[in-house]
């Protein structure tokens, strides 16, 4: 596991506690070491700051997942929905604002490296699997790839588990817990506001009226 964070006590905090959990932990202090050190590591999964000297949390991000997919959980002192968007953008998987305990530290890397394990479990199940089409969209489990219209959207791998989450259920709302659930693996209702960033992502590459959204219960997919 890797953590790119400058600030000296956090760092050192978060990787004491990340041990104490069982996984061997690399401490970076700034965006070029961050990569080197991704790139001759090759984590399960990264904790990262957004900002950083050399290359800020965005940048090492998106160099780290040009190489490789690999689960990020994005540090920010600033609960800027912009910065999260961005940050969803490039790869991050998802984001705890500062100050954060360290308990919500450890159960968003658990459920972060449940979720991989189970993507990689359904992408098995997927294989050979015919694409499903909804309207102008089509979603091919198999090749984990989206066509809207004539067009292929490169989706993070959490936004394309969100689509398909939505998409398996095309005539059903999902509760944002029910989301939570199945494609964070989360337990709990704490991180609805990450529902919502990533459907403003998906919004934001797939157009603004495929999910509509159900006010006081959730989000589903428009079908034609």
């Amino acid at each position: 596991m890797l953590v790119v964070e400058d600030e000296p006590t956090l760092a050192e905090a978060v990787a004491v506690r990340l041990r104490g959990e069982g996984f061997a932990v690399h401490v970076r202090r700034d965006g070029p070491s961050g990569v080197a050190a991704a790139t001759e590591h090759r984590p399960d999964l990264v904790v990262l700051d957004l900002m950083l000297p050399g290359y800020d949390g965005l940048e090492v991000c998106r160099r780290i997942q040009a190489e490789r997919p690999v689960p990020v959980l994005m540090l920010t002192a600033r609960d800027d929905e912009t910065d999260k968007l961005v940050g969803l953008a490039v790869g991050a998987d998802d984001y705890l604002t500062k100050p954060f305990s360290m308990r919500e530290l450890v159960a968003r890397v658990h459920a972060l490296l449940r979720r991989v394990r189970r993507a990689a479990e359904l992408a098995s199940a997927d294989q050979g699997a015919p694409s499903q089409r909804i309207g102008d969209l089509e979603i091919d489990r198999s090749g984990r790839r989206v066509r809207h219209g004539e067009t292929e959207v490169h989706l993070t791998p959490i936004e394309f588990d969100l689509l398909a989450c939505l998409a398996r259920n095309p005539q059903s709302v999902l509760t944002r817990e029910q989301l939570l659930a199945q494609v964070w693996d989360w337990a709990d209702a704490s991180g609805t506001r990450t529902v919502d960033s990533h459907v403003k992502a998906l919004r934001r590459k797939l157009g603004p009226d495929l999910i509509r959204t159900v006010h006081g219960i959730g989000y589903g997919l428009e079908t034609p």
